[in-house]
This record gives C-alpha cells, sequence and structure tokens, in this order.
C-alpha cells in the first residue's frame, strides 16, 4: 500500500495526461461544429473548478484553464447541460443560441464529440502502426494447466491456436481480449497440432486474478501459457493510407468488443468491475511508466520510445472508450441529447422543461452511482487493499 500511495504523483499526471487529451478533443469536437453553425459558446474550459487562466476571444467566449486537470468541457449558450440549465439564456457571447439551432445541426454538434474521438484513435493507431510498425506470430499453448477448460477440452502442450471463433490469432494479446472477455461462454477454438486441424469447444473460466498490468480483475482463463511461434514471427510497417485504412481497422474491433463486453455486463454473464473509469486510467498509465522505466537493462532511450508507444496505444483505447460511453442514450451524455432531438424530430414540438428537468436529475444520478460502483470496482483493481501475503 506504501509502495503505491508513495507513487501518486504518477498516477495523477498520467490521468491528467490521458484523460486530459481525450476529453479535450471530444469537446473541441463539439466547439468546431457548434461554431460551424453559428452557435454562441459561453465557454470552454481546460480543467474543472477556478480558473488559473480566463480570457475572452472576439465571439465573447471564455476561454479557461481551471484549477482540476481532469478532461475539460464546452457549454454553449442556451445548452441544457444540467438540470439548473433549462431554459437559462447567457448574455454576452455572439452568435445563436443553442435551442434556436435546428434539430439536424444539433444532433451534427453531439455527434461531433464522439466523432472527433473516433477520429483521434484512427490517427494515432495509423502513427503506431506507419511509424514504429506491428508485430505478429502464430500462438501455440506452451503449458496446458490440469483442471482447466483447455485442458478438459482436449487441449494439449504444442497445440497452435489458430483462430477462436472464427477470428484469426496473430498474438498473445488477441488470445487474451477474446478469452478474458467470454467467461462462461463456449469458445470454437481452431488449433494446429502437427500436420492436422482440430475444433474444441472451451468455455473460459472466470478468476479473479491479474491482468497483464498487474492489476486485479476477474477476467475469463483457459488455462494455458501462450507462447510465440518464433519462425512465424513477422514485422510490417505500413504505408501512409495502409496505415489509416489499419487505424480504421484497429478502431472498427474495438469498439465491436465493446459493445461485446457491454452487451455482456448488461445480461449479467460479466460483473461490472469490467467497466473503467478515471482511477483506472491513471493506475494503467502509472504501471505503464514503472513496466517500462524499470527495465533497466534497456539503453533509457529504448525505454522512453516503449513508453511512448504504450501511452500512444492507451490514449486510442480510452478515445474509443470515451467516445462510445458518450453515445449511450442516457440524458447528460450527448446520446442523451440525441434522444431529445428525436423527440423534437417526430412530434414537432420541444420536450417540455419539466421532463428535461427531471431526466437530466434522473441522469446525473445514474452517472454519479455508476461512477462510485466503478471507481470502487477500480480502486480494488490497484491492489491498493490487497493483504501481503506471509511466506
Amino acid at each position: 500500500m506504501t509502495e503505491i500511495l508513495s507513487q501518486g504523483p504518477i498516477f495523477l499526471v498520467c490521468l491528467a495526461f490521458l484523460l486530459g487529451v481525450v476529453v479535450i478533443i471530444h469537446e473541441l469536437g463539439h466547439y468546431w461544429m457548434g461554431r460551424c453553425f453559428g452557435a454562441a459558446v459561453e465557454s470552454f474550459s481546460v480543467g474543472f473548478g477556478k480558473p488559473i487562466f480566463e480570457t475572452r476571444d472576439k465571439h465573447g467566449t471564455r476561454w479557461r484553464v481551471n484549477w482540476i486537470p481532469l478532461g475539460g468541457f464546452v457549454k454553449f449558450v442556451g445548452e441544457s447541460q444540467l438540470p439548473s440549465d433549462v431554459g437559462q439564456i447567457e448574455e454576452g457571447p455572439i452568435g445563436k443560441p443553442y435551442p434556436q439551432l435546428g434539430v439536424g445541426a444539433r444532433s451534427l454538434v453531439a455527434l461531433a464529440g464522439p466523432a472527433a474521438n473516433f477520429v483521434l484513435a484512427v490517427l494515432l493507431f495509423a502513427i503506431f502502426f506507419g511509424v514504429r510498425g506491428v508485430e505478429t506470430y502464430d500462438v501455440y499453448a506452451f503449458s496446458v494447466e490440469q483442471d482447466y477448460p483447455a485442458a478438459a477440452a482436449g487441449m494439449q502442450e504444442g497445440d497452435v491456436i489458430q483462430s477462436i471463433d472464427g477470428e484469426p490469432i496473430q498474438s498473445i494479446s488477441d488470445l487474451i481480449v477474446i478469452t478474458s472477455m467470454s467467461s462462461g461462454r463456449a469458445l470454437d477454438v481452431e488449433v494446429a497440432r502437427g500436420s492436422e486441424t482440430l475444433n474444441l469447444s472451451v468455455t473460459p473460466l472466470r478468476q479473479v486474478r491479474e491482468n497483464q498490468l498487474g492489476q486485479i480483475v476477474p477476467q475469463g482463463t483457459i488455462g494455458i501459457r501462450p507462447a510465440p511461434v518464433m519462425e512465424s514471427v513477422e514485422y510490417r510497417r505500413y504505408g501512409p493510407i495502409s496505415a489509416i485504412g489499419k487505424g480504421a481497422l484497429e478502431t472498427k474491433r474495438t469498439v465491436e468488443r465493446t459493445v461485446y463486453m457491454l452487451s455482456r455486463i448488461v445480461t449479467g454473464k460479466e460483473p461490472l468491475a469490467l467497466m473503467s473509469g478515471p482511477v483506472a486510467i491513471g493506475d494503467a498509465g502509472r504501471r505503464i511508466v514503472n513496466q517500462t522505466m524499470g527495465a533497466e537493462a534497456v539503453p533509457m532511450s529504448a525505454r522512453l520510445s516503449a513508453l511512448g508507444w504504450s501511452v500512444l496505444q492507451l490514449c486510442a483505447l480510452i478515445s474509443i472508450g470515451i467516445g462510445f460511453f458518450n453515445l449511450l442514450p442516457l440524458p447528460v451524455l450527448d446520446g442523451g441529447h440525441l434522444v431529445f432531438n428525436a423527440y423534437e424530430f417526430v412530434t414537432g414540438k420541444v420536450m417540455p422543461a419539466k421532463v428535461q428537468e427531471v431526466a437530466l436529475m434522473a441522469g446525473l444520478g445514474l452517472l454519479l452511482t455508476m461512477f462510485v460502483f466503478i471507481t470502487w470496482g477500480d480502486v480494488l483493481e490497484t491492489g491498493l487493499f490487497e493483504r501481503p501475503t506471509s511466506e
């Protein structure tokens, strides 16, 4: 516990950087789209709380840097972000009040934030594939633990795992991502054993254990120790166009996996603890810094390079997560605004102010409840309350 608490500064820097970059890009998406339609912007804030610095531009928009460096927000004149905002029109900024924009324009403004997150993810992945490149290889079972699903299904040491549910396995991370999110669900695993191809039905067993970063999380396992087939290792660096295509494909795959995971959580097949919040983001960044910079046998330049690429990938994943989460049809989120707009489009009338207030209050309460549960799960994942084992 002392070690974790002593790394508070690293945790806070990682959290502020990772969450800040992604959220600011999200809010810039809203801002730019709103300005395209002539919307008046009351403020654009980096961080929360009282301002450290503030200035106004020629349109009357307040640009603020606040004390709490966790993301940011944009506020359009007349926009109902909180229950107290309903019916309020701020004076001063130049442009149209948000409610005076058409339904289509407001919908595009709402979509622009998540869209900016997805575009950011594509670009970050494209940089990774185009500049660093990617390593692919076949994965085989170096060892198979008895009394675990893989052994029960007939998997043997040396079996090469070619695909799971039709998805090719080209790295150990591919294997871990699929099995960790599929506890209790039978997977069709295609393996090569010598010249023979076998189809096995393997059902991952849920266990609470350390993941690749050392966080304590419930996850599915099939009970093998995977390893790369060294003679199959290929390294590829993509050209500019193909890198963007590969980045878009990786973003699409991540969204599909997010939908899959969320559907299993909603149906009770996976615990809510699989969802991550700000604490998990900061802790993941902290662990990546420690693991990378702690490899003292590796030259400092190589460690810094590896750290940069790891942070870039993590930032892309966080961007996708925030973009997707904001599309959920909950009041306060962008998806909730789209629901309000859909009501107005169908009925030709603005949703009654009282209904908006109640919906926003209920949505805010739900989000705060989710935040508490998710944050508590994130704290447990850090191992902060893990009791030391006696030898």
